[in-house]
């Protein structure tokens, strides 16, 4: 399904240019299943081969991205209410907000290129946990300039072989993926064992 839908959106994008391209990296940076980095990757390829102005593309690809990155963080920010009311009281929230508050940039900057599948959840977790927006706005445009031009370069890069380059990609950011969701067990299994335990009295 999602291969289809991809493939839909890079016809599209093949057909009307810039502005479908720009529209297809905000409807991935919104969740969306478009297979934005797919699209990012053989934009640049068929920029190499005529098809298009990569300088124009990548503007307008980066963009889109930001903009829909900035909705998703405007999601969190809208609904961080609830979720102080939610979760405001709970020690994980708040060791998890301080750690984030803490690390914030990386997490913001590498997100949009590397583990691409947490880039949604960090936008609303920075949001949610009263982020400065100017200061997302920085790591997040330093990101998705980062993944325009490393994505789209290597698709220009090697021109008729960007299916391969897609691939690798892809295995890659699933192998950095589960090694992310391995580490976040392992801190929050430390996080549980370090607290301290309340010995029960007998009455």
């Amino acid at each position: 399904m999602s291969e289809t839908v991809s493939g839909f959106f890079l016809t599209q994008v093949i057909n009307y240019g810039a502005p479908l391209f720009a529209l297809t990296l905000f409807f991935g940076a919104i969740g969306l299943p478009v297979g934005a980095s797919l699209v990012l990757i053989a934009v640049g390829a068929f920029s190499q081969q005529g098809y298009f102005e990569w300088g124009l593309m990548a503007v307008l690809g980066l963009l889109g991205a930001v903009i829909g990155d900035t909705l998703s963080f405007s999601m969190g920010h809208y609904g961080k209410d609830w979720v102080e009311k939610r979760f405001g009281s709970s020690p994980s929230w708040i060791n998890a907000r301080a750690y984030f508050d803490k690390r914030a940039w990386v997490a913001i900057f590498l997100t949009r290129f590397l583990v691409t599948a947490l880039a949604i959840p960090t936008n609303l977790i920075a949001g949610g946990s009263g982020y400065k927006f100017r200061r997302f706005m920085l790591y997040d445009t330093l990101g998705e300039a980062t993944w325009v031009l490393l994505y789209g370069g290597l698709g220009y890069a090697f021109g008729t072989q960007w299916e391969v380059v897609y691939e690798f990609i892809g295995n890659f950011g699933r192998f950095l993926l589960g090694a992310v969701i391995v580490g976040a067990g392992i801190w929050l299994a430390r996080s549980q064992l370090g607290k301290p335990r309340q010995v029960e009295q007998s009455t």
